[in-house]
């Protein structure tokens, strides 16, 4: 019996089969024989949140404009359809053609988040293929990783053969071609990632050794050869209008978690939050070009079937003219009963006049992003926003009809202080009382959300330590009892352990692969999932490795320490994060790349914004 008629008879005893079928609209058929590489892209998570990537659509239909490349999906399967699977002997295989993905040339992964990590070792494993990359032998997948998580490769040395560092669409073609020659040729595995660490955007830990102090703290990270690059640049696109965008792209058949269509407006972020990784490795800013937008939007709607567009962007209220964008896209979406989404707007009035226009169906939850709950820790982090700059547009959402706000705060920053917990309180106290003096009748839902700061590699924040959880649990229980005193808020917050794990993952070593391998024995996977998560197995693993995991989430940082990831060039120098984590200390802030150059490096790519700096 084929593997596809396997898996369809465990559909009727699995919990959404959709996630597992295949023949979505727009996926790509191709006959197999006929390709020169097989290609299979794996998210580390279910169906549901994959298909939400947008990067895995790009990378999917590049891929597959490619006549000799052939590029499948899989995604994580769910514990109930392991078991089946197990049971009857099939390995993980693709939806396109149900090929068990040891039969595949190249096996992707995408790394989004830390607490993917036992997925990654999960999937391997039901492939039936060797966890380390050292036991992969030449007609064997070779195994590849990309995404944010990558600027700190170190944790998944031993089980990733490549890193791809930056953006992928570029480099992923040159991977291609390069393993089109080892493939057909009498080329070692050896010899073939060799010639991949030429490749800029290209890491390859096995070609780098590593030495560490008595202390545990890293003496050197060293290439084998000379001929191996001292650290690795990243890989940027300078001109978004010229490259590859699909516009005929996947739709699920089952609801996802964005169920939209997603068009990319521009990327990089110039605003400098000192805590924020994104706002650095994604630098500089590229836009497109409203002329390029216009188009894709339109051929978006006419081909993905979608209810919903959204222009996405790290701060998408910083592209030029957006509200003139926006109501461009708007007359013809209208037409064809679609929406449009506007994530990531700085919210004033103009903006809110925008989403009053644009969302006619539904009145959206406003999201505020203050971070932290006095003046004071917000020049700390860089936020440059002022408390006065939230109650007025408060106002005018309120006076406008919308009745869901929700503000995001962390917990935990650098220099906090228990009056900054509880300036939140007096943030959400304030906002009702705004409402209140209003004279509004409507039910109306204030939503406080925190999470806790997790140093992340590249910020000027990556040297500090993280709270303890015991001082997690007193913030958190500080600020809960204060914001019980104030009518329609609610409070929920993000799992202390959770946080601390993905700090000890973030900032983690190459000694760390054997933890996760063995958290992995021990049965974890899934982390991100509140049903799956316990910390009690980690401690147990990091317990048989002999490692203390508070080395890396609760230690502060000398500046002229070597770190993990300074093997790894994301274009922002390191003397720049240091010089502004000591104006973070000083309670100073920096303005944004809008207003000029701060000089952090990245200028040296010579795109987007930076041309000419």
């Amino acid at each position: 019996m084929v593997v596809k008629d396997k898996v369809f008879k465990l559909l009727y005893d699995v919990e959404k089969p959709g996630r597992y079928i295949g023949n979505e609209i727009n996926m790509v058929k191709k006959d197999p024989k006929k390709v020169d590489v097989r290609f299979a892209f794996c998210f580390p998570d279910v169906y549901e949140i994959g298909m939400s990537n947008l990067g895995l659509k790009i990378l999917y239909h590049l891929l597959n404009e490619r006549e000799d490349v052939y590029c499948e999906r899989a995604f994580m399967p769910w514990v109930d359809m392991q078991q089946r699977m197990q049971k009857e002997g099939i390995k993980l295989f693709s939806l396109e053609t149900f090929t068990e993905l040891d039969g595949f040339d190249i096996i992707g992964f995408s790394l989004s988040y830390e607490m993917s990590y036992t997925n990654v070792l999960k999937m391997l494993e039901l492939c039936g293929l060797p966890l380390e990359s050292q036991k992969r032998e030449k007609g064997m997948p070779i195994v590849i990783a990309g995404g944010p998580c990558t600027y700190n490769p170190e944790p998944l040395w031993e089980f990733i053969d490549v890193f791809v560092i930056g953006e992928g669409e570029e480099v992923i073609l040159e991977i291609i071609d390069l393993y089109k020659k080892y493939k057909f040729s009498s080329m070692t595995k050896e010899e073939f990632l060799f010639e991949c660490a030429s490749i800029q955007g290209c890491y390859v830990p096995s070609l780098y050794n590593v030495e560490y102090n008595s202390d545990g703290t890293l003496k050197s990270i060293v290439p084998v050869s000379e001929n191996i690059p001292k650290k690795v640049k990243k890989r940027i696109i300078k001109d978004l209008d010229s490259i590859y965008f699909p516009t005929k792209m996947l739709t699920p058949l089952i609801e996802v978690v964005h169920d939209r269509a997603t068009l990319e407006v521009f990327r990089g972020c110039g605003r400098g939050c000192r805590f924020c990784q994104a706002g650095v490795i994604y630098r500089p800013i590229r836009f497109r070009s409203a002329k390029k937008t216009l188009q894709y939007a339109k051929e978006l709607v006419e081909n993905c079937g979608c209810n919903e567009i959204s222009l996405v962007s790290l701060s998408t209220s910083d592209y030029p003219n957006i509200d003139e964008l926006a109501r461009e896209i708007l007359k013809f979406a209208e037409d064809k009963k679609v929406n449009i989404s506007l994530p990531s707007l700085r919210l004033d009035s103009t903006s809110l006049d925008l989403l009053k226009e644009v969302e006619k169906v539904r009145k959206p939850t406003l999201t505020f992003a203050p971070e932290a709950g006095t003046q004071r820790l917000r020049d700390v982090i860089n936020k440059n926003i002022k408390e006065e700059d939230i109650y007025s547009t408060v106002k005018l959402a309120f006076e406008r009809g919308f009745q869901n706000i929700k503000l995001y705060f962390m917990l935990g920053l650098p220099l906090e202080e228990d009056e900054d917990v509880l300036g939140i309180y007096t943030i959400a106290k304030n906002i009702r009382e705004i409402y209140k003096e209003l004279g509004l009748r409507k039910r109306i839902r204030i939503t406080v959300s925190t999470s806790f700061f997790v140093p992340k590699p590249h910020t000027p924040f990556q040297w500090e330590a993280q709270d303890s959880i015991e001082n997690m649990q007193r913030k958190m229980k500080l600020l809960k009892e204060n914001l019980k005193k104030v009518k329609d808020v609610e409070y929920s917050w993000h799992d202390f352990y959770l946080s601390k794990l993905e700090a000890v993952l973030s900032r983690g070593d190459r000694r760390l692969s054997r933890v996760i391998k063995r958290a992995v024995e021990l049965g974890c996977q899934f982390d991100d999932w509140g049903e799956f998560f316990d910390f009690s197995k980690w401690e147990m693993a990091f317990q048989q490795e002999n490692i203390d995991w508070r080395f890396y989430s609760d230690r502060k940082r000398d500046f002229d320490e070597v770190l993990p990831w300074d093997i790894i060039d994301p274009g922002v120098t390191k003397e720049f994060l240091k010089r502004e984590c000591l104006l973070a200390y000083e309670e100073k802030t920096t303005s944004s790349c809008f207003d000029r150059c701060t000089g952090c490096g990245v200028a040296s790519f010579r795109g987007g914004i930076c041309v000419g700096k």
